[in-house]
């Protein structure tokens, strides 16, 4: 998932940066619907996951253990949040939605207006959590891996 996410910050820093017709632009924003269905799909089951080993899960007790509750929450929450507006806006919009060839949401003859109002802020809460995700990526180098000395990033890893 995390070489997902960043092929897709990295399509919207291009669309973001490049000219129009630019053609990296152009073949990195090609991906980001896709991308993005797909980060929600897996996002989805990882936080369904997650949330069925919740027992498993190492506690957290102080300031920075409330800290990182509330880190992951936020986190979580914009990996939810900010592809949900923009499919709630595919769903209410004029040009539908395709994942692969699938149609997974129809045209609608003509736009619903609340529910394209949320995704205004999809591309503003996109780079909210590319903040967040640079956030969580410090704190784990610096709390675990430098403070701490512990092996949380080798378990996170897999290893």
């Amino acid at each position: 998932m995390a070489a997902l996410f960043a092929a897709q910050f990295i399509s919207a820093a291009a669309h973001w940066a490049l000219p129009r017709e630019n053609t990296l632009r152009e073949l990195l924003w090609g991906y980001h619907t896709t991308l993005g269905v797909t980060l929600f799909a897996l996002i989805l089951v990882r936080g369904l996951w997650g949330l069925a080993n919740i027992q498993r899960r190492p506690t957290h007790v102080g300031l920075m253990g409330q800290a990182a509750v509330t880190g992951h929450v936020v986190l979580y929450a914009l990996m939810v949040i900010v592809p949900g507006v923009r499919l709630l806006a595919a769903a209410g919009g004029t040009r539908g939605l395709s994942y692969f060839g699938v149609e997974i949401f129809s045209p609608q003859t003509a736009e619903v207006a609340w529910m394209q109002a949320p995704a205004e802020w999809h591309g503003e809460l996109g780079w909210i959590l590319a903040l967040v995700v640079v956030g969580h990526i410090f704190m784990a180098v610096v709390w675990h891996r430098l403070m701490q000395r512990d092996d949380v990033l080798s378990t996170m890893a897999g290893r």
